[in-house]
C-alpha cells in the first residue's frame, strides 16, 4: 500500500524489514539457489510432462458458436438457439487448475543419510521441482508437514510468491516431535481438502497401522508415495560392534557387525518391510516414487511421468 504521493508508508517498510531480518541470509542464498536449480530441472525436463499427466478436473463451458454440420446434437444450446432463431452449440473447455498438496514427514528419521545428503534434504528439492511445476500450469499448491502430529499446515494457493513460502517452510521448519504417524496426517488431509486434489506423499515410511487412512485418501484424491531410502538402512557394514540408535525414540542397541547370523537377520527383516511396503501401495493402487539417497532423483521422476502418460 502506498501514500498519496507514491511512498511506502513506514509501517509497511519496518513489517518487510522485520520478515527479511526474521529469516537468515544464509537460508535466502539456499532458497535462492534451490529455486534457480529447481526451475532449471522444471524449464529442461518437465515442461510438458506435468500438464500430460495432470489434467484437470473436467470440462468447463466457455462459448457458444453456430452449429456446424456433424457437431453433436445433444451439446446444442436451446436457449440461445431460440433466441437466435438459428441452432447453436456450446464450447467447452479442460478445467485446468488443480490443487497440489504436498504432505511431507518431518519425523527424525528424515534426517538420516550415509551418502551425498540427508533423506529431508532430498525431500525439499523434490517438492521444489513439483511445485514449480504446479504453479507454471497455474495449479495451486499446499503444503502439510507433519511427525506423529500435524505440525504445520499452509492452505493451497497460486503463485510464486506462495511457493517460496512452502519452499521455505520445508527448509526453516522446526518440529516439535520426533515420531512418524501417517494415519493422522492422511486423516487431516481428509478433514481439510474436500475437493480431489493431486497429493504427494513424501515419506520414508517407516510407520505401521496406515493402510486404512491410505485407503481413504486414495479413494478421493490422486495419492503419489514419493519413498525415500537411504542404502545404509537396508545393509550393516561389517566393522564389528556398533551402536545402532532409532532417530525418533531415541532407543539404541548394541550389535555385532561381525556376526553373520544377526546380518543375515537384518538382511531379511528390512527385505520383509520393503515387500510389505510395496503390497499396501499395489494393494490401494497407490502409485509409488522410489528415491534413492545415492542416486540422482531425476529419472525417477521422469519414468513416473512417462508411465503415467503411457496409461492416460
Amino acid at each position: 500500500m502506498r501514500n498519496v504521493n507514491g511512498s511506502i508508508p513506514f509501517a509497511s517498510r519496518v513489517t518487510r524489514h522485520a520478515l527479511r531480518t526474521m529469516i537468515p541470509k544464509e537460508l535466502i542464498k539456499k532458497i535462492k539457489r534451490l529455486e534457480i536449480k529447481t526451475k532449471n530441472l522444471v524449464n529442461t525436463l518437465f515442461c510438458g510432462e506435468y500438464k500430460s499427466v495432470f489434467k484437470g478436473r473436467g470440462m468447463e463451458f466457455s462459448d457458444v458458436r453456430e452449429y456446424t454440420y456433424g457437431d453433436d446434437m445433444r451439446f446444442i444450446d436451446w436457449n440461445v438457439t431460440a433466441r437466435l432463431q438459428s441452432p447453436y452449440v456450446k464450447k467447452f473447455m479442460e478445467e485446468r487448475e488443480l490443487t497440489v498438496i504436498f504432505l511431507v514427514d518431518a519425523s527424525n528419521s528424515g534426517s538420516f543419510g550415509s551418502i551425498d545428503r540427508m533423506k529431508g534434504e532430498l525431500a525439499v528439492e523434490i517438492c521444489s521441482v513439483l511445485a514449480f511445476s504446479a504453479i507454471k500450469n497455474s495449479d495451486r499448491v499446499g503444503l502439510i508437514i507433519f511427525t506423529d502430529k500435524v505440525e504445520k499446515y499452509i492452505p493451497p494457493k497460486k503463485g510464486r510468491t506462495h511457493v517460496l513460502r512452502v519452499i521455505r517452510e520445508l527448509l526453516y521448519f522446526k518440529p516439535e516431535n520426533r515420531g512418524t504417524n501417517l494415519s493422522v496426517a492422511l486423516d487431516f488431509l481428509s478433514r481439510v481438502t474436500k475437493r480431489s486434489s493431486v497429493v504427494f506423499l513424501v515419506s520414508d515410511f517407516l510407520a505401521k497401522g496406515y493402510e486404512s487412512s491410505l485407503r481413504v485418501a486414495g479413494r478421493r484424491h490422486d495419492l503419489i508415495a514419493i519413498d525415500i531410502t537411504d542404502p545404509r538402512e537396508g545393509e550393516l557394514p561389517s566393522i564389528g560392534f556398533i551402536e545402532l540408535e532409532d532417530a525418533e525414540t531415541g532407543e539404541t542397541l548394541l550389535v555385532d557387525t561381525y556376526s553373520s547370523d544377526i546380518i543375515e537377520k537384518f538382511k531379511r527383516m528390512t527385505e520383509k518391510a520393503e515387500i510389505e511396503k510395496k503390497n499396501i501401495f499395489t494393494c490401494n493402487r497407490i502409485d509409488q516414487i522410489s528415491i534413492r539417497t545415492d542416486e540422482p532423483y531425476i529419472m525417477p521422476l521422469v519414468n513416473f511421468f512417462r508411465k503415467r502418460a503411457r496409461k492416460q
